[in-house]
């Protein structure tokens, strides 16, 4: 069979049922009747001339032909995607590079790793931000360039990621200074029976602070736990009580005095990931930040002592 007379068509059909892994649901996703879908695929089968499916109860399974014809069909309409997401992003001549970043990432750190990209007139930003599952999913669609988090994302067959880590920064326990200049505590053994703000569950750093909370048996009184860097700050800002954050998020607030410092802990730090596609031609600019950033890491195997090193 000649490569012209391969109908790729077919092939996207087998791809979607494969991914979805049932023919009932593939055939409403692409609007089309389940028997008319059933009818494709046993065309490819037979151009093929061999099975791809075979039926295990109610379940289709790949035979080892059509999980190989199915890595095929991944690299070929991944590669797809990525040249429409890569045409969709540009903007007369212009290059798009398109940033997601969690909800809980702070905005100051966002706005010092694109700071290179805004003197650069031949780059239109695209900043959006949402759940890390959320974005990983638009990265793996090519829909976003690159996707920054403050926890590492491992890969898998399903979806292969590079996750590079970009740096760290401490924690610190900040008040009002009208209550606490001139006073330390230590983080975390002096917070128990006191009133705090925190990051929202969903944070990487509320897992580590509660869990040297649990270690040194400390209770301190929660009064507000906030997903949101930008609103977390007003709190601190506003409220009187004790906070948790990292310091670049209220840096303003300990320069003309508002706020100052209470404590801090080697043991408490935010690190930040900038998680890609292992893309063919992944954009020129976005290649000089990363190797500008630092190496790629291995979730398994990073360590916060490796973060410091």
């Amino acid at each position: 069979m000649q490569l012209d007379q391969f109908n790729f068509h077919h092939l996207f059909y087998f791809w979607r049922v494969a991914k979805i892994g049932h023919l009932t649901r593939a055939a409403t996703e692409m609007h089309v009747s389940q028997s008319a879908l059933s009818a494709q695929i046993r065309q490819l089968e037979d151009r093929l001339g061999e099975p791809l499916f075979e039926r295990q109860g109610r379940r289709l399974v790949l035979t080892a032909t059509g999980q190989m014809v199915l890595s095929y069909a991944e690299n070929i309409f991944g590669l797809g995607q990525e040249m429409l997401g890569r045409l969709q992003g540009r903007v007369e001549g212009m290059t798009r590079l398109r940033v997601g970043s969690v909800a809980t990432l702070s905005r100051n750190y966002q706005q010092q790793w694109i700071r290179p990209l805004l003197a650069d007139a031949g780059v239109v930003l695209t900043l959006e931000s949402g759940l890390l599952e959320d974005l990983l999913d638009r990265l793996a669609r090519h829909q976003l360039d690159v996707v920054l988090a403050n926890e590492p994302v491992s890969t898998n067959p399903d979806r292969p990621v590079h996750c590079r880590f970009l740096g760290s920064q401490a924690i610190s326990l900040v008040g009002p200074a009208a209550a606490w200049s001139g006073r330390s505590l230590r983080l975390p053994e002096d917070l128990d029976g006191l009133e705090v703000a925190l990051p929202g569950p969903r944070h990487a750093l509320r897992a580590q602070f509660d869990a040297l909370c649990l270690a040194a048996d400390v209770r301190p009184r929660l009064r507000a736990e906030v997903d949101d860097m930008a609103m977390l700050r007003l709190i601190a800002r506003d409220s009187g009580w004790l906070t948790v954050l990292p310091e670049v998020v209220v840096q303003d607030e300990l320069r003309n005095g508002v706020l100052v410092r209470v404590g801090q802990s080697t043991r408490l730090e935010e690190h930040f990931y900038a998680i890609t596609t292992p893309h063919r031609h992944r954009l020129e600019r976005l290649e000089q930040l990363l190797a500008a950033s630092g190496p790629e890491v291995t979730p398994s195997v990073f360590s916060a002592s490796e973060a410091r090193a």
